[in-house]
């Protein structure tokens, strides 16, 4: 472990170690009712398995943090549900299980470049840029006439993630998708030909 760090620390993202399991937080909330002493809520998601908890913690408590490294990596391929990545600098590789990287799988594509987490000298995570661009694979046409202000229609992207979009984006048009918050469309990078 890599030393403690107070409750009033917490922020969104910041990796703490409990039980001797690394976990991020993705939400927490600091409560001071009328009568009893302040605590604070989380919900925090495993680093190892995925699993999510939402422990209630007493307000000034101090938990662990995790000796955490991140190497930069490039994404190559996947086989059955494990995921391949090359570190960029000494070309060794390693792989992340699917259920590990959990909807981070959704915008990996060949050669995307991206922060795989070591805890203990194994594999455990991988941090997305904030925005990829993929291509459009599937989607229905837009309607001519249909302009009805903010319609979306539903868009398979090249990693078989679905995402909403507007309805003048077709097959073939090159997108870039928010990765945080479970993929959002944000421009049309290029139309399809």
């Amino acid at each position: 472990m890599a030393g403690f760090i107070d409750t009033s620390e917490f922020r969104n993202g910041l990796k703490i170690e409990i039980d001797g399991e690394p976990f991020v937080i993705e939400y927490f909330q600091h409560v001071k009712p009328g009568k009893g002493s302040a605590f604070v809520r989380t919900k925090i998601r495993s680093l190892l398995s995925g699993r999510m908890l939402e422990p209630t913690l007493k307000s000034g408590d101090k938990v662990g943090l995790p000796d955490i490294e991140e190497k930069d990596m490039q994404y190559l391929y996947v086989q059955g549900d494990e995921y391949y990545f090359m570190d960029t600098r000494n070309y060794e590789q390693t792989f992340l299980n699917e259920k590990v990287l959990g909807e981070a799988k959704n915008f990996l594509k060949e050669n995307i470049n991206v922060s795989v987490l070591y805890w203990n000298g194994k594999a455990i995570s991988v941090n997305l840029p904030n925005s990829v661009d993929l291509k459009v694979i599937k989607c229905d046409p837009g309607v001519r006439g249909d302009t009805v202000s903010g319609a979306l229609k539903p868009a398979t992207m090249e990693t078989g993630f679905t995402v909403n979009v507007p309805l003048f984006i077709n097959e073939g048009d090159v997108l870039k998708i928010d990765t945080r918050e479970g993929g959002k469309y944000l421009t049309r990078v290029a139309t399809g030909g």
